[in-house]
């Protein structure tokens, strides 16, 4: 899937310049690991499964990272379609409203449109995953005790992203005929965060039917 993604979608249109893993690092070798298995063709539930000897950690850290370049390629290719005037609102269709709140800048939910969303939402990640406090990368510094809630957060997050895409923007993703690739990463995704109960139920409701269509 790596490679399929990396061709069918531009790589230029990134919406964040992709994060990498430090070679050498065991979170490198992890990352290779998981890579390995996804071109291995095995089934998508057995590649997600922590591997033996492994720290769920280091493992989920991955993950998010992995994940966070996939969504941001997927959507950085449709972003040019998500405009003020299309999307002015971040939703999924006319039940899901999500507004944006950090505590910082927006410390009450705010209505906003998609792409200043999106905006806001990649910058927020894109400075945990920098943090070393949070995703510390030395050799022997712990994970913080609040890391997999962060996770949590992160993924629950990006999974909106999968959702405005599917129900917004799948007309263009599927003229350039990447639907299989797009389906495939969301498998992936839904496995791992189901694997480790990392979202809960109830928020995956707005895709509930096209993950009954692909995933079951």
């Amino acid at each position: 899937m790596a490679l399929c993604l990396g061709q069918v979608f531009s790589k230029d249109k990134t919406f964040r310049p992709r994060k990498r893993f430090e070679p050498g690092t065991q979170r490198f070798e992890l990352y290779k690991k998981a890579q390995a298995s996804l071109k291995s063709g095995l089934d998508l539930r057995k590649v997600v499964q922590l591997p033996e000897g492994e720290n769920i950690n280091d493992w989920i850290a991955v993950h998010v990272v992995d994940f966070f370049n996939r969504i941001n390629l997927i959507y950085g290719t449709v972003s040019e379609f998500c405009t003020e005037r299309s999307c002015p609102i971040m939703s999924g269709g006319l039940r899901y409203e999500y507004r944006w709140q950090d505590g910082n800048l927006y410390k009450k939910p705010t209505k906003l449109p998609a792409l200043k969303y999106m905006n806001l939402m990649m910058d927020w990640i894109e400075t945990l995953i920098n943090n070393e406090d949070i995703f510390p990368t030395r050799v022997g510094v712990p994970f913080p005790k609040n890391f997999q809630q962060v996770c949590k957060k992160i993924l629950s997050r990006l999974f909106r992203v999968f959702v405005h895409v599917y129900i917004h923007h799948f007309d263009s993703i599927c003229s350039m005929g990447a639907e299989a690739h797009i389906n495939t990463c969301y498998k992936h995704y839904y496995y791992f965060i189901t694997e480790f109960s990392l979202i809960e139920h109830s928020e995956l409701e707005p895709l509930k039917a096209m993950t009954e269509r692909i995933c079951n």
